[in-house]
């Protein structure tokens, strides 16, 4: 694939391209290498890149940004990882020899921190409105974003059409082994290329891992709807535990961010009980923990486990 002559690769990206209705696609390592590298490619050293302040480029890529392209992160505090167009404006830098660059305007979709939140299209179409009016770059972190399409009933180039970069993630939802797709134009994904050969992305015999993504692409975008009814019934089996604090009517997709303090624990120690009990979990934060559902997990799974939390807490 280094030389771009693995036909399988060649096919998902294809494939990917074409979903998105974007002129091109680049298969990656993961999502963490299809962020970074969008942000280089984007972005010169100085330059600054506007988030929410829980966003993973910021929150959960080991500070890569800073690292591997030399730029600021300018955080907004979101609700839920939503930030505003108007809480960007203000936060685009004036012209001026002592500022840095706003380059880029990075938005997740569906928000990992956010417990799986939606970022609303209009919204979107706003500060893309507004980061053209700026000549500022859009990137899309669209790890899941399908869990968005399918929740929302919102075509993937539907919000794609707004951002100059977007990348999606075949191993987490889609349930594929390995990887993601970075997405962008022919010229973008071209450069891009580069620097996933500079980062250590560069792959050899990966037509299988490939083959892995368009079975992923074929055959399980549209049973993420079963994820977010696992999500939603485990949330209120959580909820009427009395010891954990979450709204089941905020689940929208397939992650439970619930807070612990009814436990006396800290989130360790509180993943760690729900362990001994056969249910694992995340710690997130101090305050509370992350549950994941996916394809692996079936609803007499979710039973399962809302029985155990009952019978436990």
């Amino acid at each position: 694939d280094v030389f771009g002559e693995d036909p399988t690769v060649n096919l998902l990206q294809e494939k990917a391209a074409s979903l998105f209705k974007m002129e091109a696609a680049l298969f990656m390592p993961s999502g963490t290498m299809a962020n970074e590298v969008a942000v280089k490619t984007h972005t010169q050293p100085g330059d600054e890149v506007i988030t929410d302040d829980r966003s993973h480029i910021f929150h959960f890529e080991s500070g890569a940004a800073g690292l591997l392209s030399g730029v600021n992160i300018f955080t907004l505090p979101g609700k839920n990882g939503i930030i505003t167009a108007e809480q960007i404006k203000r936060a685009i830098r004036p012209d001026g020899i002592q500022y840095a660059e706003s380059r880029l305007i990075s938005l997740e979709n569906t928000h990992n921190y956010g417990g799986g939140s939606i970022f609303p299209l209009p919204e979107i179409e706003k500060i893309a409105s507004l980061a053209r009016e700026h000549n500022i770059r859009m990137h899309l972190d669209g790890a899941r974003i399908f869990n968005a399409v399918v929740a929302s009933g919102i075509a993937q180039y539907k919000y794609a059409q707004y951002f100059d970069s977007a990348a999606f993630c075949l191993s987490k939802g889609l349930g594929a082994p390995v990887g993601s797709v970075l997405l962008g134009t022919a010229e973008f994904i071209d450069r891009a290329r580069k620097y996933r050969k500079i980062f250590g992305g560069g792959m050899r015999q990966v037509g299988i891992l490939a083959a892995a993504g368009i079975y992923a692409l074929d055959n399980n975008i549209n049973r993420l709807a079963e994820d977010h009814k696992n999500a939603k019934s485990l949330a209120v089996a959580l909820n009427e535990s009395k010891t954990f604090e979450i709204n089941p009517d905020e689940i929208k997709t397939n992650i439970i961010i619930a807070g612990i303090s009814g436990t006396n624990f800290s989130a360790d120690r509180a993943a760690a009980k729900l362990a001994e009990c056969g249910i694992l979990v995340f710690p997130f934060g101090y305050n509370s923990i992350r549950a994941v559902t996916h394809l692996d997990v079936t609803s007499e799974d979710i039973a399962e486990a809302c029985d155990r939390i009952a019978a436990y807490f």
